[in-house]
């Protein structure tokens, strides 16, 4: 769960997007098995990229 807690932390420094929303993401990706901050941080971003343009 730190890779989870650490990830969302990134995405809503680095976007500024709203938190349960990445959340929410994030979680889904944590729960299918992806448990690399790194990994997790980068698809955050790209779904943060994709909801805001």
């Amino acid at each position: 769960m730190d890779a989870l807690k650490t990830a969302v932390d990134a995405v809503v420094v680095l976007t500024g997007c709203d938190r349960d929303m990445v959340t929410r993401f994030i979680r889904g990706q944590y729960l299918s098995g992806v448990r690399d901050p790194k990994r997790l941080t980068f698809k955050g971003l790209q779904f943060a990229a994709e909801a805001s343009g």
